[in-house]
């Protein structure tokens, strides 16, 4: 890696930082409805938070998977940089490819646009989808809303932040980390120390089965997607060979204690089969049965601060890896160079927010998110593989950190992310197929833009 200050970012994270940008990065609004889904599969308290923890347990062996990947090349780019040394440049630029086009910049869209939809509960027209102006481009049509609006002024808002280096940018990260985190202890707190529950709940038993236990980890496993957040940053953190794994480690070991937790609360308020009827916002209802009453406002407001840190935690992540590309010539130029004053990847971070930008305004293409979900399990699965390659093939090479249950733990990552992205494919073949024809379109992409860089 160069050593010139305009492609070289500053290491001023701490292992604190990088931890904040993992629970955040993670912790999103899935937890408030997945455990529904997981309910209806598992109905057995005790299978339920089997599959939780289960869940947890694999992302915590991505995580140390990751953990020694990202001390033994600590650089921008996360799975890019690993994809890229372990498979090829060409396996390296797909991963940063479905970053991009969905994996980023579409979940920023679609938080934007849900955090504008739970501002409307305090304003009204701030979630209001009636359209202002409708410009009917050929393929997909250009619709401006108020909501849309909010949304394009979130992204906004939060990327000026982030332009301005990592000064300003961790400070807001982790100020919004914190109240996030502190808010769902309050909650739990408040929920087994004052509310009207069950303890039995959480403890019963029931009919639960193998098959239904695998098909629940798939909805866990998505709600724990982001636990690999801090290898992003990882150019950016001051001794990577420590930090870098500890931040990986507190990190996913804080949400995976978080979500049992939030489980544990949701059976406490009702048994299994009740959670996997429940009609409505599941954090209303368990309210409602554990206080009496509807904290609604409450909670709009606590989501408002959850989905702000979570696209937060994007907008800083993201265009590290495009960055990464840029850098190797395979995006834009000016995407692999940092601002002279702030130390940021300005030109990265600006190229994410105009295309999250479109995707708002293009409702239709949010379906690039549902497309291409399956790509998260697909290409983090693929990178601990990597780590197989790169111990066979630079055996001899010192690693500041040693991946934790080498080489079973790593193993059983990949070998459950293969079985997701199957079961994926095959119960929903469709959007999966446009899925892979997403990623596809990367191929001849990638010919080109190294046949220019050639040039």
């Amino acid at each position: 890696m160069t050593n010139d200050t305009t492609t070289t970012l500053d290491r001023r994270l701490g292992p604190f930082d990088a931890a904040a940008i993992v629970v955040s990065n993670v912790i999103g609004g899935g937890i408030f409805f997945s455990p529904i889904i997981v309910a209806g599969l598992v109905p057995s308290a005790r299978g339920i938070l089997f599959v939780w923890f289960l869940g947890g347990a694999l992302a915590f062996a991505g995580a140390m998977a990751y953990a020694e990947l990202a001390a033994l090349r600590p650089r921008a780019g996360g799975e890019y940089v690993y994809l890229r040394e372990a498979f090829g440049p060409l396996a390296g630029f797909l991963s940063g490819w479905t970053s991009f086009v969905a994996g980023f910049s579409g979940a920023i869209a679609a938080s934007a646009v849900a955090l504008a939809e739970y501002l409307g509960r305090f304003a009204p027209i701030a979630g209001d989808g009636t359209p202002l102006l409708t410009i009917p481009l050929p393929l997909v049509p250009i619709v401006v809303s108020p909501k849309a609006i909010v949304a394009l002024a979130a992204i906004l808002l939060i990327t000026l932040v982030h332009l301005r280096g990592l000064g300003p940018g961790r400070l807001v990260q982790n100020v919004l980390a914190g109240a996030k985190v502190s808010a769902i202890l309050m909650f739990l707190v408040l929920a087994f120390g004052a509310g009207h529950g069950q303890l039995s709940n959480v403890t019963a038993g029931g009919t639960a089965t193998a098959s239904g236990m695998l098909l629940a980890l798939v909805p866990v496993m998505f709600t724990y997607s982001g636990w690999n957040a801090a290898a992003y940053v990882a150019e950016e953190v001051r001794s990577p060979g420590r930090n870098v794994p500890l931040a990986l480690g507190l990190g996913t070991l804080a949400v995976v204690i978080i979500y049992l937790g939030l489980n544990a609360v949701y059976l406490y308020a009702m048994p299994a089969d009740a959670l996997a009827a429940v009609p409505g916002t599941l954090i209303d209802t368990v309210a409602e049965r554990l206080f009496g009453f509807t904290v609604g406002n409450v909670i709009a407001a606590f989501t408002v601060v959850s989905i702000a840190a979570s696209i937060s935690a994007m907008v800083l992540a993201g265009p590290r890896v495009y960055f990464a590309m840029g850098r190797d010539g395979l995006f834009t130029a000016a995407s692999g160079r940092v601002h002279p004053r702030f130390r940021a990847p300005v030109s990265a971070i600006v190229t994410q927010a105009v295309w999250s930008g479109v995707l708002v305004l293009c409702g239709s293409l949010s379906q690039l998110v549902s497309y291409t979900g399956f790509a998260v399990v697909l290409f983090s699965g693929v990178a601990v593989a990597a780590l197989f390659v790169l111990r066979t093939r630079d055996g001899a090479v010192e690693r500041p950190f040693r991946a934790w249950g080498y080489p079973v733990a790593p193993a059983v990552f990949v070998l459950a992310s293969a079985v997701m992205v199957g079961n994926e494919i095959w119960r929903n073949p469709r959007p999966s197929i446009a899925g892979l024809a997403i990623i596809g379109l990367g191929v001849p992409l990638f010919f080109w833009l190294r046949r220019r860089k050639a040039s």
